[in-house]
């Protein structure tokens, strides 16, 4: 006897430009939303009855008619109204979730004055946030950034690990350090201005990334967290995943040549991959 256990559905890569005019400036963002919905929908799997289906086409033109009237700033707020709205209008509904992802546009800037209706893609870097609201009104707000990019020539060690018969990796107190960052975090309180902190969260991971004497990938990405939660007290915990994004140094001496820790093939793949959430004891 077959028993349907749990269920969402939704709708995924909303894709969506917004133009906000203030006069002769011109804000542009770019999102890609998605839309997740749980609720009471057994008889759709186990019946075929829809009738307490909302299409998932639906979905997609709920995203443009709220994204119309709205005043949100930030990825966060908008999300938040995103998922109001559909709880708000689908009483079958128990729980709606909306995650949305932001690409890096910026004002271009030209001889030091920003173009107020042109802009510039400055990276693959995206802001990111999941929002989920239940029936009874409790929310949850996560948000992070995703494949931020950085590399570090000098303070980067790594020695000491475990050696065996298949280990070649040399020693070194001098290496590379790439990485593309993934951060999560959870506020502790759904109501926060989004913006500046997401802002400073940023500044103090590349800022622990940069001034980190690094033993490893786990001893930065440690002090890059544990950095956010001393300096956000918004913040209940925080997730990171940093790629090891390997620069090998080229052997030039079969060409008569030194390589003093200068010449390097990046490599793709594989890489070494870690992760960990870190929150507040107690």
């Amino acid at each position: 006897m077959a028993k349907l256990r749990e269920n969402r559905y939704g709708k995924s890569r909303v894709r969506l430009v917004r133009v906000k005019r203030r006069g002769s400036v011109n804000d542009f963002s770019e999102w890609s939303v998605e839309v997740l919905l749980r609720g009471e929908f057994t008889s759709c799997f186990t019946s075929g009855d829809n009738s307490q289906i909302l299409p998932t086409d639906t979905m997609k033109n709920t995203v443009y008619s709220v994204a119309r009237d709205s005043h949100a700033k930030c990825v966060e707020d908008f999300a938040k109204e995103l998922t109001e709205f559909l709880l708000r209008r689908n009483p079958q509904v128990s729980e709606a979730e909306v995650n949305v992802s932001q690409k890096a546009w910026e004002h271009l800037n030209l001889q030091g004055r920003e173009d107020p209706t042109t802009f510039v893609q400055t990276s693959g870097e995206r802001q990111t946030t999941s929002v989920v609201r239940k029936l009874n009104g409790e929310l949850r707000v996560i948000s992070g950034l995703d494949n931020l990019v950085i590399m570090k020539t000098a303070g980067s060690a790594f020695t000491g690990y475990i050696q065996d018969p298949l280990t070649t990796l040399r020693e070194s107190r001098d290496r590379l350090f790439g990485t593309a960052v993934r951060a999560r975090w959870t506020y502790s309180k759904p109501q926060a201005d989004f913006s500046v902190l997401r802002a400073n969260i940023r500044e103090t991971l590349l800022a622990v990334f940069a001034g980190h004497k690094s033993e490893s990938v786990q001893h930065t990405l440690y002090a890059m967290a544990e950095s956010v939660l001393e300096n956000a007290e918004e913040v209940a915990d925080i997730e990171l995943r940093m790629p090891n994004l390997h620069c090998l140094e080229v052997d030039l001496s079969r060409f008569g040549q030194d390589n003093p820790n200068e010449i390097f093939v990046p490599i793709d793949e594989p890489h070494g991959y870690i992760e960990a959430r870190i929150s507040r004891e107690g």
